[in-house]
C-alpha cells in the first residue's frame, strides 16, 4: 500500500545532498581517536544510574550551538507538534556458542528461511571474527541443532540454514551479542528498549535504550507525537568499517500519514536512531514525502544522498570510520560534527550501546 498525500509541487525543506569533497573536517572525523576510558563497559544501571540518567549532547545545525544535558531533559528540548519516530524491533539473543571456541552470530532472516550468520572465535568469553567456514560445512550447535553453511555473502557473513526454527531456538539457547568492550554477559532485558514489540534484531537499536515510561509520558504531555516503524537490525558492521547490510523494515500506513501530516503542519520529524532514518529515507520520495512500505533496504544515508524525510536525529556516539558517521554528517555537516565529538571526548561522554546519546537538531 502506498500513501501519497503530497500536494502538487510540495518540496520538503531540510538538509539535502552535499557534494563529496576531501575537506579536513571529513578526514578528522574519520580518524579521531576514541580513548579507552570513553567506552561504556557496563549498562548505566550497573554504574548506579537509571536508564534515562545517561548524558545527552545536543547540536543545532542552524546556529552551530552545542550544549550538554541529561537525557531526561529530552521532552523540553523538543517542540509541541514534533514527531518522534521510534523503532519497535525487539532484540534477539542472537549469539550461540558452539564447541571448540566457536560462536555463531545470527544476523538477518532471509525470505527463503535461511539466515545471514557470522562465525566468530571465542576467547575468554569474548568473540572475534574468525574468517573460517566453507560451503556445505555443517556446524553442530547445542541441543542437537545443525547449522549448514550455504554460501558466503560478504567477507564476514554466510547464508546458512538451521535444522530447527531459528527464533524459538535462539530464545532458548542464545545469548545477547556482546563485543569486547563489554566486560560480562548481561541478561536479554538489558538489551531491550521500552518500545520493543517485534523480536527480530541481532543487536539493540541502542538510541532508544535511555527511554523510560516517565520520559515517554513527559513527551506526550508536552505535545510531542510518537509513531512506530520496525527495522530489524543485523550484526554491527563497525569492526570492519563496512556499509550496513540489507535489513528488513516495515513502515505502517498510519506512520507514513503522520510523518507527512507533521511536515505539512510545520512540525519536525525526529528519528530515534539511525535505523529509523534508514527506513524513512528508503521510503521517501525525492520531495521528502514518505510512503508506507515494507521489504529489504540497502540504502545508506550520506552527505551525497542527503536527508529528505527527517529533520533531526537522536543517536549514540559512534566509533571512528563508522558508516554511521557518514549519516550524521548529512544532518550536522562535518565541521559541527567534529566539534561535537571533540567536546564529547573532553567532557567525558561514554560511547557504545550502554553509553550516552547525541541529539542533532536542525
Amino acid at each position: 500500500m502506498v500513501i501519497d498525500v503530497a500536494p502538487s509541487g510540495a518540496v520538503r525543506p531540510g538538509p539535502g545532498p552535499e557534494p563529496a569533497d576531501p575537506e579536513p573536517a571529513d578526514r578528522e572525523l574519520a580518524d579521531f581517536v576514541l580513548p579507552a576510558e570513553r567506552e561504556a563497559h557496563d549498562p548505566p544501571e550497573a554504574r548506579g544510574l537509571a536508564r534515562d540518567g545517561v548524558r545527552l549532547l545536543v547540536s543545532r545545525r542552524a546556529s552551530g550551538e552545542v550544549s550538554h544535558h541529561a537525557f531526561a531533559d529530552l521532552p523540553g528540548l523538543l517542540l509541541p507538534g514534533d514527531l518522534l519516530v521510534v523503532n519497535t524491533t525487539g532484540t534477539l539473543p542472537a549469539q550461540v556458542r558452539a564447541g571448540g571456541g566457536l560462536a555463531v552470530h545470527f544476523s538477518t532472516a532471509r525470505p527463503d528461511g535461511t539466515w545471514l550468520v557470522e562465525l566468530r572465535q571465542v576467547k575468554d568469553k569474548i568473540s572475534m571474527p574468525n574468517g573460517h567456514g566453507h560451503p556445505g560445512q555443517v556446524i553442530p550447535l547445542p541441543a542437537g541443532a545443525l547449522l549448514t553453511l550455504k554460501n558466503r555473502v560478504t567477507a564476514r557473513l554466510w547464508r546458512a540454514r538451521l535444522s530447527v526454527a531459528v527464533v524459538p531456538y535462539l530464545l532458548r539457547h542464545g545469548l545477547p551479542i556482546r563485543y569486547s568492550y563489554v566486560r560480562r554477559d548481561w541478561p536479554l532485558s538489558f538489551y531491550q528498549t521500552v518500545f520493543a514489540a517485534r523480536p527480530g534484531s541481532a543487536e539493540m537499536p541502542s538510541a532508544s535504550r535511555p527511554f523510560t515510561p516517565e520520559v515517554v509520558t513527559a513527551l506526550a504531555t508536552r505535545g510531542v507525537l510518537i509513531a512506530p516503524l520496525t527495522l530489524h537490525c543485523g550484526v554491527s558492521s563497525l569492526e570492519a568499517g563496512e556499509d550496513p547490510y540489507p535489513e528488513l523494515y516495515d513502515i505502517p500506513p498510519a506512520t507514513a500519514r503522520l510523518v507527512n501530516h507533521v511536515w505539512a503542519s510545520g512540525g519536525r520529524v525526529i528519528a530515534a536512531g539511525t535505523t529509523v532514518v534508514r527506513a524513512l529515507e528508503t521510503a521517501a520520495r525525492a520531495d521528502g514525502w514518505v510512503a508506507a512500505a515494507a521489504g529489504w533496504t540497502s540504502h545508506v544515508v550520506t552527505r551525497e544522498t542527503g536527508v529528505r524525510a527527517v529533520d533531526g536525529l537522536l543517536t549514540g556516539l559512534h566509533e571512528p570510520r563508522s558508516s554511521h558517521l557518514r549519516m550524521l554528517a548529512a544532518f550536522a555537516g562535518p565541521d559541527l560534527l567534529v566539534r561535537c565529538y571533540a567536546e564529547a571526548i573532553d567532557a567525558g561522554y561514554l560511547w557504545h550501546e550502554f553509553g550516552d546519546v547525541h541529539l542533532l537538531l536542525p
